[in-house]
């Protein structure tokens, strides 16, 4: 809402303006316009929209928020009043209104800042100056005070080249006297251009006259340090500027910290490059590396020392402090090879300490060897045999052979190669586990089915006709049955009663054969092979999904 009307509104119109302010902000109602035309933003807050009580006009507007245009300076940034610049040629006669003075009609005479005459062009009518340019610019707040304005550029040209000249010409005197000189010594060229520069005064004096011949001997500082010519103090930055800063190798906000106030970050700012391979590894990593641990070594030998007594100090003193830590490093080394030496005489086992050279130990070596991006090895050393990230020769349940070593093509199966077992948490069956599988396989038992149905030989029919031996009987189901119709009806007929028999009568059956003895059944009451037939006939699977169905008509 650009801009809302003067006075109270009721809930129904404050709700309808908000509704269209929304409608506004979703682009499915056209913006607000102003007077000139102009779309009004239906997202700018409406502190911003909305014109303060001495600005409304009751019109959608953001007028008040922009510069008005009478506010704005007729006049240029770089536009200065025209000092000294006259408006034409001089008059020939005094004029009436001009200065009594001098004659120009730019200024009264209690304005004339030329030297009074003793009579005025008013009287003589001679000399009369020419008018002066009058200017009346108009110029803002900031313009009419900025110290700058008004300042020719090229001025400053005049004073530069006027002191280049100079130094030239000093540096030039310099050289020709230096070269003049039989010595070579530096201190007495130093010297006898320290005593020329303090009779250079032509143009001048300045407070670093003194240090001109380190500007020349000494022309570039070392990198990363500034040489303070007043005070003589070797300042050392905290960065190279030519360095790309810490922060800017990774602009992930989860990256590593970086410390503003110390420049300094202690983790890698990138932990997905190696260490090796970054341009920076962090604080930390720098701490480890190079000459870091040797400094952080004699900083300790000089903090110990100073708490037994010693006077070492590594800021005050370093050379000091450097060389008693390499003699106490010495002396260490020493005594413990003479401790070794006589704890080795006196008790033996020198031939213990032998060990094997580190290279063997680490398994570092100097053969040459080329590996590819996949890391394989190309060239220089034998091809190593490729291992999979899974577990290899890991033999259970006294297989000796893994699993997937043996795959059936007839069965379209894996398994393992010891048993020819397809289940993989099965037991090793050796040998018997491959026959029972060659046995019981489709080629097996189709090979079985069709020599059972083929034609029997003659020998095999008188086999057939011939009684079983004295002594044994034959088991049911073990030859091909031949089974009688009528008995297989009677005995299907039988076993459905025995089913259909209520729980009360199954109960006192199970109770008359818990009654019946071992041995009561031998004799006459084998089960005959339509009977068995019958029971195979009526049972119920309890996969079949007909199980739990029941004729009410049998």
């Amino acid at each position: 809402m650009a801009s809302s009307a003067v006075g109270k509104i009721s809930r129904e119109e404050f709700r309808r303006q908000k509704d269209l302010d929304a409608a506004r902000k979703a682009g499915t109602v056209p913006a607000e316009v102003d007077k000139q035309g102009r779309a009004i933003n239906p997202h700018i807050p409406q502190y911003i929209a909305k014109a303060p009580w001495y600005l409304e006009t009751g019109a959608p507007s953001l007028d008040h928020q922009r510069r008005p245009d009478d506010d704005l300076p007729a006049g240029k940034l770089n536009e200065w009043y025209a000092r000294g610049e006259r408006a034409g040629p001089a008059a020939t006669k005094f004029r009436k209104g001009a200065c009594e003075n001098c004659g120009a009609m730019s200024h009264k005479t209690k304005d004339c800042i030329e030297r009074p005459r003793r009579r005025g062009a008013k009287l003589t009518g001679k000399n009369i100056a020419a008018d002066e340019v009058v200017q009346d610019l108009n110029m803002g707040y900031a313009a009419k005070r900025d110290r700058w304005n008004g300042y020719e550029p090229s001025e400053h040209n005049k004073i530069y080249e006027q002191y280049a000249a100079v130094e030239d010409a000093r540096q030039k005197q310099r050289e020709e006297e230096i070269d003049s000189q039989t010595t070579t010594d530096l201190a007495a060229a130093r010297k006898l251009a320290k005593a020329t520069t303090a009779g250079d005064a032509e143009f001048g004096s300045s407070d670093e006259e003194d240090e001109d011949e380190d500007k020349y001997a000494d022309a570039a500082d070392a990198v990363g340090q500034k040489m303070d010519t007043k005070t003589r103090i070797t300042v050392r930055n905290l960065r190279i500027r030519e360095d790309t800063a810490k922060y800017l190798m990774n602009l992930d906000e989860d990256s590593a910290y970086y410390d503003p106030k110390t420049r300094s970050m202690r983790d890698a700012p990138d932990k997905s490059v190696p260490v090796e391979d970054a341009r920076f590894s962090g604080e930390n990593f720098l701490r480890q590396t190079g000459e870091a641990m040797e400094v952080q070594k004699l900083q300790l030998f000089a903090w110990q020392s100073a708490a037994r007594g010693n006077d070492v100090h590594l800021n005050a003193n370093p050379t000091q402090g450097e060389l008693l830590h390499h003699k106490f490093i010495e002396k260490k080394e020493s005594l413990r090879d003479t401790n070794k030496i006589s704890i080795l005489d006196r008790y033996g086992g020198e031939e213990y300490l032998r060990t094997a050279p580190k290279e063997l130990l680490t398994g570092q070596t100097e053969n040459y060897v080329e590996y590819s991006r996949t890391g394989q090895v190309v060239r220089g050393s034998e091809r190593v045999k490729a291992r999979s990230k899974y577990p290899e020769d890991v033999f259970i349940n006294n297989h000796t052979a893994v699993w997937g070593s043996f795959y059936d093509k007839t069965a379209g199966k894996w398994g393992f190669a010891c048993c020819h077992s397809f289940i993989h948490v099965s037991y090793c069956a050796g040998q018997a586990g491959i026959e029972a599988a060659a046995a019981s396989s489709a080629a097996n038992l189709l090979r079985a089915d069709s020599e059972r149905h083929a034609p029997e030989p003659s020998r095999a029919a008188e086999a057939a006709k011939m009684p079983p031996p004295a002594g044994k009987k034959s088991r049911v189901g073990e030859t091909d049955p031949k089974l009688d119709q009528e008995k297989l009806d009677a005995a299907l007929r039988e076993e459905r009663k025995r089913r259909n028999r209520p729980a009360d009568d199954d109960a006192e059956g199970d109770s008359r054969d818990k009654r019946r003895k071992y041995n009561s059944f031998q004799g006459g009451q084998d089960v005959t092979e339509e009977e068995m037939e019958a029971y195979r006939m009526t049972k119920v699977s309890s996969e079949d999904p007909m199980a739990n169905y029941r004729d009410e008509d049998l």
